[in-house]
């Protein structure tokens, strides 16, 4: 053996698996950066005419089936 080549030992090993996968956690949690478009962030516009949300009976029967 040369004297500037050192042995993989089983702490370096280990070590490097550790980094590795530390490394590879990080990159998955961290949020993607990616641009916007300024129509992809707009906001919808309300439905016409008084549309949308509704109180049905069905919703109103929920409502009375939450209260204590």
């Amino acid at each position: 053996m040369s004297p500037s080549k050192t042995p993989l030992s089983r702490r370096r090993l280990f070590a490097g698996a550790g980094t590795a996968g530390a490394l590879a956690a990080v990159a998955t949690v961290l949020p993607l950066q990616r641009e916007t478009t300024p129509a992809a962030t707009a906001a919808k516009p309300g439905p016409e005419a008084g549309g949308g949300y509704q109180l049905t009976a069905h919703v109103k029967q929920y409502y009375q089936t939450t209260k204590v």
